[in-house]
């Protein structure tokens, strides 16, 4: 008698499963396909692209750029006629921001079909820690399994429980994307990174901007020097900022909002946005099932490996808190898709994470501050560059601004660059390739000794290099 053969069944569905499809979940599904493994993305959206794409750094960073076009076009002297663009509305630059989304929706989506990974529609809970929950948008359920799971959830903005957000009125960085009336007056609550780059969008539209600080300047985690040319050209530009303030509460009226402040102030306008502070996706979860518990603000702790307590689950992006970088969850969900492909981990985030704001003008920066250098008595000089005097600035009328390099007296080597102007996030780029060489490759004589094509941005390096290099003694 022949014996049969057995076909074995998978234990799991999946090898892995990544919950949600922002830059985290991402790098890791695309790392975990690529590797051979079986993947599936949980995306309680009906598009992929997660928070990132739809409500946050993809479409604030089309509304800025049509409105810095826009400030362009009005500030130049060749249109400087009665037929004079005025102005456009917030619901008009909407469009073109989401035509970006489309676009950005489409491509994403050919990634995921392309490494074959399966995308599931809903919203994800733990049963146990190989086991999900999935309940579709009519309220369906059913139960996915993996090996390996990845919670990739993101962010939202944090909603204080006493400010009532179903008032027509107040908004917060996802909803305000949806305002349809053009407010003539808005009072922005919280002056961190989103806060400024909103501040910044309706302040070139035209619209009144009262910023309510809840620290003493401005964005005080970046060079002060670079931080206080923000705070300026705010105020330049008609922008009313208050600092050290904490609200009361919020009332909301019929005509508008007022702002009740812990100082006794009142402010009034027609339009309130709450920025202030951001809270992980995690309470959809049911963490408890699996004996994970996040900590006051929806957030998760991971080893270097990105791994929670619990062996088989891993978490990275905006969930696990620092850096918050789109840019940086891509690579945690490359690096966790490396670490359960292998079991370790070689690789890791750089050291110098560069930081991009997109306020108009932008504001970059990579590696040290001159508070931090001051503060560990490394002996540095700076270097500086103003836009104002290179022919690239000139020729396009986008003068304010200038970059800054820091570097060691005696060794040269490169410790810190910081730019506040138009494309800073991109010109930071530059020195931040040379800041990541070895064996003396990251030197201010690069700079000093490199041809650059004339007339560029580029060129502010060498310029500030050799005004660097002059105050050497």
């Amino acid at each position: 008698m022949t014996a049969k053969s057995v076909s074995k069944q998978p234990k799991y569905d999946y090898d892995a499963i990544v919950i949600g499809t922002g830059p985290g979940g991402e790098g890791a599904a695309m790392y975990l396909a690529k590797s051979g493994k079986t993947v599936a993305a949980i995306e309680r959206y009906h598009a992929v692209g997660g928070g990132c794409t739809h409500w946050g750094t993809i479409p604030s960073k089309a509304l800025r750029h049509s409105v810095s076009r826009l400030i362009e076009f009005n500030e130049n002297p060749l249109f400087q006629v009665e037929e004079q663009m005025k102005g456009l509305t917030f619901s008009q630059i909407l469009k073109h921001a989401a035509g970006v989304i489309r676009k950005q929706v489409r491509l994403r989506t050919g990634f995921y079909d392309r490494n074959l990974v399966k995308i599931y529609q809903g919203e994800a809970r733990f049963v146990d820690a190989h086991h999900l929950e999935i309940t579709n948008p009519d309220g369906s359920h059913y139960i996915l399994s993996a090996e390996t799971i990845v919670i990739a959830t993101g962010s939202r903005p944090y909603r204080p429980a006493h400010v009532d957000f179903t008032h027509p009125r107040i908004y917060d960085s996802d909803t305000i994307l949806s305002l349809e009336h053009d407010p003539r007056h808005i009072i922005i609550f919280g002056a961190g990174v989103i806060g400024c780059e909103y501040a910044s969008i309706f302040r070139g539209l035209g619209v009144r901007v009262d910023l309510v600080n809840t620290r003493d300047r401005l964005l005080s985690f970046m060079d002060a020097e670079i931080s206080d040319s923000l705070s300026y050209h705010f105020w330049n530009s008609g922008m009313t900022i208050r600092h050290g303030e904490e609200f009361s509460h919020i009332e909301g009226r019929d005509d508008g909002v007022i702002l009740h402040l812990q100082s006794g102030k009142k402010m009034k306008a027609d339009c309130f946005l709450f920025a202030n502070g951001r809270t992980g996706n995690t309470d959809m979860l049911a963490l408890a099932n699996v004996g994970l518990e996040a900590d006051g603000r929806g957030l998760l702790k991971v080893n270097g490996k990105y791994q929670t307590t619990i062996e088989n689950i891993y978490a990275v992006g905006d969930v696990i808190g620092y850096p918050s970088l789109a840019s940086a969850a891509y690579d945690q969900g490359r690096l966790a898709g490396e670490a359960i492909v292998k079991g370790n981990l070689d690789g890791h985030l750089i050291a110098d994470i560069p930081a991009g704001i997109y306020t108009i003008p932008e504001m970059s920066s990579v590696g040290k501050t001159e508070q931090e250098l001051t503060a560990a008595k490394i002996p540095y000089e700076v270097g500086r560059a103003q836009f104002k005097h290179l022919a690239r600035a000139q020729i396009a009328n986008t003068s304010a601004g200038s970059l800054k390099l820091l570097f060691h007296r005696d060794t040269l080597e490169i410790l810190g660059i910081h730019c506040f102007g138009e494309r800073a996030a991109e010109i930071v780029h530059i020195g931040q390739a040379i800041m990541m060489q070895k064996n003396g490759g990251n030197n201010l004589n690069y700079f000093v000794h490199t041809t650059f094509n004339y007339p560029t941005m580029a060129e502010a390096y060498r310029v500030a290099a050799l005004n660097g290099l002059n105050r050497l003694f």
